[in-house]
């Protein structure tokens, strides 16, 4: 059974953090020693993959830092200041299985990055919490309220995010067919004022086939760089679009698949 209690060694000296009662889908520490306060720990969704509850997140504060904002006097400090901070750390495995850190902008109340060394002090805590709960046997509970209490959420951002790139990738497309017929005309266009300069050498002809700003060899430059560009961009778009549908799929699939009262796996990479 893991130990309610944990020492962290920091920077600034050893840090004590204990779990209180699991709250559904969070385990609070409250810390001592080296700093005051706590530290709110939940289950989240990789990084790299939002349909998957699979990682922590741990947050500066008694709260859910992505749902509430603690009051500036809630913020955990070091001990010897009175400067609280907010932030937090999602700690996940990669496709090795290793685990790897993503920490979220670590700032005072008032907005200001902490010093490199009370940032070095307040990650290891976050991540010492962090680690602490992956090693908890209660840790399934704890995703999958946390993947009930974020679904719908993250079925109403990622259903607007596949509409949205659709819609941009349709644009990019349609930008890509009218940049041919357009490149056509400019080149006739310059073919033209070619020969006409060659019949009757004149300024303005001169200006139109000169490469400067405005002139039909600047727009025919811009012109071929902009379809293969719409091209490319068109299918990105469509690839973020297809991403962010088959995540929304997995989500639904998981809300019918998984009853109320079922665990998920343990931390890993699926």
């Amino acid at each position: 059974m893991t130990s309610p209690s944990l020492t962290i060694e920091t920077p600034a000296g050893p840090v004590r953090a204990t779990a209180g009662t699991r709250e559904d889908n969070a385990v609070v520490f409250e810390l001592g020693g080296a700093m005051r306060g706590s530290v709110h720990v939940t289950g989240t969704t990789d990084p790299h993959r939002w349909d998957q509850f699979t990682a922590v997140r741990a947050c500066l504060g008694p709260v859910n830092a992505f749902t509430s904002t603690a009051p500036d006097e809630d913020l955990p400090r070091l001990a010897r200041s009175r400067t609280g901070y907010r932030g937090s750390l999602t700690l996940y495995r990669d496709n090795t299985g290793r685990p790897e850190v993503s920490v979220h902008p670590l700032l005072s109340a008032a907005d200001h990055p902490p010093s490199e060394k009370t940032a070095a002090v307040l990650t290891a805590v976050l991540r010492g919490c962090a680690e602490h709960v992956t090693q908890r046997a209660d840790l399934p509970a704890i995703l999958e309220a946390s993947r009930q209490r974020d679904t719908p959420g993250l079925l109403r951002f990622l259903t607007w995010s596949a509409s949205y790139h659709e819609a941009e990738a349709v644009r990019l497309e349609r930008e890509a067919r009218t940049a041919l017929p357009a490149l056509k005309a400019a080149e006739a266009a310059w073919r033209t004022a070619a020969r006409w300069l060659a019949l009757c050498p004149h300024p303005v002809l001169l200006l139109m086939l000169a490469d400067r700003p405005d002139s039909l060899t600047q727009k025919i430059r811009g012109l071929q760089w902009w379809a293969p560009y719409c091209v490319s961009a068109a299918a990105e778009e469509r690839e973020r679009a297809r991403h962010a549908q088959t995540e929304t799929n997995s989500l639904r699939a998981q809300q019918h698949r998984r009853p109320r009262g079922r665990r998920p796996a343990m931390v890993a990479a699926p």
